[in-house]
């Protein structure tokens, strides 16, 4: 389906801070919208009042449009399907559940969960599927009486038929075919009166207009609940994709534990919205090219087709390697807007673009930008016990020769290094090792003549000299 109609969505739960496996479902939802020219909506599940919270549901609408994600329906946004808080949707449902119940397709059950719990093992231990037993589906109006009577407080029940199939096409996994029988009634409305997610989700989707749903895998078995809902109150259903889940190193489900990340961690720690993306679209997602891609290409170039069914599995190299070519990308300004204000205070203004370019290749986040800043700028080195070493095993004649090969050309490293050759006679690694460490205390970064063009003269010298002594 590729049309000007599409419209996707996200639909979180507002319990906490969204992290990859949610995040790259919204992903998945937007660049098919924007893909299609269509309408990405947001709609916010806080039916769980005790565990949503507004932070989050602020928090979860920055990290959407940090990454790019503007939805064209939703809080903020607007629409005419609204209100897009589910909280405030529950005058919609009530009539839906009525009508439910008028048409004796819903009941009220009034099992404890210690019925529930006691059913549920006697079908495991007879190796039968764990569906309800139907014990209140044929009560009688006076029996549910009595037991409102007694304060018992109903659950409302979907009655699922007895016989048949649900048959949908998957838009990731295929022809998918449920039998109704192994379903069970399924509750819909909660003892306390609140929706169940079965519910309310399948009618917001058809309400607001919903053409195509990309979920985890995990709402796989959910789909055909859905899809019975909304044939018997003759809603349109939306067509469902079901992704597959991201996993760990070890092949477990994806979390904090192995190694997920919120999206507020991400962009705290210095990574590029576009990093994120182009690595996110790329999990359990195949694109024909593997070069970075603006947010735009990565629409235009999603296909659902190419969404694999096995799970994902997270690779943070791969992750840094997205981060290296977003920074290899930025501009200027957005790398010295990037790099934080204790870096921007270390390098004078009129060195920003040389100091930039020079540490470049060797930023992957703005800590390593504050490194090289106070490398360069900061003042005296503290030498780490390898770099003494080295210092010490170059002796002090060598770094007498490069005081005076400084003096003879204080900007000029390949000159410098070559007057430092003729006169001590050091070659490869042993010339240029020695030399690296004493300017910088480290043997690896960023050129050393660009390096050499940034220092203040009389800080390199004093740095050259300070090693004579050792």
């Amino acid at each position: 389906m590729s049309t000007a109609n599409t419209k996707t969505r996200f639909a979180p739960s507002p319990t906490g801070f969204i992290h990859l496996g949610n995040v790259r479902t919204a992903l998945f939802s937007a660049l098919v919208a924007a893909r299609d020219q269509g309408v990405f909506l947001l709609r916010i599940e806080d039916t769980d009042l005790a565990r949503s919270l507004d932070e989050y549901t602020q928090a979860l609408m920055a990290d959407l449009q940090w990454l790019g994600m503007h939805w064209k329906e939703g809080p903020n946004a607007g629409g005419d399907a609204g209100p897009y808080h589910q909280s405030q949707r529950s005058a919609i449902y009530d009539r839906y559940y009525q009508t439910l119940e008028q048409q004796n397709l819903a009941y009220p059950c009034f099992c404890s969960e210690q019925q529930l719990s006691v059913s549920r093992k006697a079908m495991l231990a007879a190796g039968k599927p764990p569906r309800y037993a139907g014990t209140c589906a044929r009560l009688t109006p006076e029996q549910v009486n009595v037991k409102c009577e007694q304060g018992i407080k109903p659950t409302l029940r979907f009655r699922v038929p007895d016989s048949g199939v649900v048959k949908f096409g998957d838009l990731v996994r295929g022809e998918q075919s449920f039998a109704a029988a192994d379903i069970g009634d399924f509750i819909v409305r909660r003892a306390d009166g609140t929706p169940a997610f079965f519910f309310c989700n399948a009618i917001d989707d058809s309400l607001m207009g919903v053409t195509q749903v990309l979920r985890g895998e995990d709402h796989l078995t959910n789909t055909p609940r859905q899809i019975l809902i909304l044939q018997s109150l003759g809603l349109r259903v939306p067509e469902y994709g079901h992704i597959s889940m991201i996993v760990g190193a070890d092949g477990a489900p994806l979390s904090k534990r192995t190694g997920s990340q919120s999206v507020r961690e991400l962009r705290e720690s210095g990574y590029f919205p576009l990093a994120v993306t182009n690595y996110l679209a790329r999990l359990g997602h195949v694109y024909e090219s593997n070069a970075f891609m603006p947010y735009s290409e990565l629409a235009a170039a999603f296909d659902v087709k190419r969404l694999g069914r096995a799970p994902a599995r997270h690779d943070p190299n791969q992750l840094l390697h997205w981060q290296r070519e977003a920074v290899a990308r930025a501009t200027v300004e957005e790398l010295w807007e990037w790099i934080g204000d204790t870096a921007r205070t270390l390098v004078p203004s009129e060195r920003k673009l040389d100091f930039i370019e020079t540490v470049r290749p060797n930023m992957t986040f703005p800590a390593d930008a504050l490194h090289w800043a106070q490398v360069i700028f900061g003042g005296t080195l503290q030498l780490d016990q390898d770099a003494q070493t080295v210092i010490a095993h170059a002796g002090g004649s060598f770094f007498e020769s490069a005081v005076a090969a400084y003096d003879a050309h204080p900007r000029d490293f390949k000159q410098l290094a070559e007057q430092v050759k003729n006169a001590t006679g050091a070659k490869g690694k042993h010339l240029f090792h020695p030399l690296r460490v004493a300017l910088t205390g480290v043997a690896h970064g960023p050129e050393m003549a660009r390096i050499l063009e940034l220092l203040p003269p009389d800080q390199a010298r004093s740095r050259l000299l300070h090693c004579t002594n050792r």
